[in-house]
């Protein structure tokens, strides 16, 4: 979890190979109104994400009937997390992305084809509600250690050098 350009698709994708899971991104579940709301520069409100965040949950809890996965999401607010982690909280593990503004916003001017615009990164950083039950990361750090990192702390074998 984390803001838009903290490197949650990255980092996700690199740990669900290191763990042999499926990976899932959540802009891969936005509606095309949320999806042409942010691309028009316009925040989601509470009520946009409640189908998305639902659907996300449904997601993992049918992943985990079989497995886990590995599921990438802003889940700036609490309440937004106690969607994602409902009827599943013991399962899930949260890992939080942190970073400063100036950096975050360098690497979203820098991304092509993505639909959201970097000016909308300052609402998700007002909206952010940094957590206490994850474990947190720099982001600013190269993807192997961010991984090496979150391996150690999910205390499994790492191959990440």
């Amino acid at each position: 979890m984390g803001v838009s350009g903290c490197g949650k698709s990255t980092i996700g994708s690199l740990l669900s190979k290191e763990l042999g899971i499926p990976f899932f991104d959540g802009d891969d579940f936005h509606s095309d109104k949320n999806i042409k709301k942010m691309a028009s520069g316009k925040a989601l409100n509470d009520d946009d994400r409640l189908d998305w965040l639902s659907c996300l949950n449904t997601l993992a809890k049918k992943q985990l009937v079989t497995n886990s996965c590995v599921i990438v999401c802003s889940a700036l607010k609490r309440k937004y997390r106690n969607i994602l982690s409902e009827n599943i909280e013991q399962e899930t593990q949260w890992i939080y992305l942190s970073g400063s503004f100036d950096m975050i916003y360098e690497r979203i001017n820098s991304r092509v084809g993505h639909f959201m615009p970097p000016e909308l990164l300052k609402s998700q950083f007002d909206t952010l509600e940094e957590p206490k039950n994850a474990f947190e990361v720099d982001s600013s750090l190269k993807p192997k250690e961010i991984i090496k990192k979150i391996i150690e702390n999910l205390g499994v074998e790492t191959r990440v050098n």
